[in-house]
């Protein structure tokens, strides 16, 4: 008779599959080998300025943590949409200064 409850180990081999412990995330490019560009734009906007940081690859839970403390640095608003962060006003200088911080090497496009 099969005892009910009990612990089990994670890497138990008579577990199934869909109870196994999941394999590391492969973690990919490392930060500082990433594309990231920091542009301003008013395209699609309504004519507002919004500062635009692409070329960000890595799981949507922590660009949203980077979301966070680029509004917080910069002191306004902003959005994730599609892998891209948008930061409402002129934001790239602060913008660069904290992607640099946080161990990426971010550059300016456009004028």
């Amino acid at each position: 008779m099969a005892r009910k409850g009990g612990w089990q180990e994670f890497s138990s081999p008579d577990l199934p599959a869909a109870q196994q412990r999941p394999a590391a995330a492969n973690p990919g490019v490392a930060k500082g080998q990433q594309q990231v560009r920091v542009q301003r734009t008013r395209a699609g906007k309504g004519g507002k300025l919004v500062t635009a940081i692409t070329g960000l690859e890595a799981p949507e839970a922590e660009l949203k943590g980077l979301l966070k403390q680029l509004k917080a640095t910069c002191g306004t608003g902003g959005t994730l949409k599609e892998g891209v962060i948008e930061l409402q006003g002129d934001q790239v200088e602060p913008a660069l200064k904290a992607l640099e911080g946080a161990g990426y090497r971010p550059k300016q496009a456009g004028g």
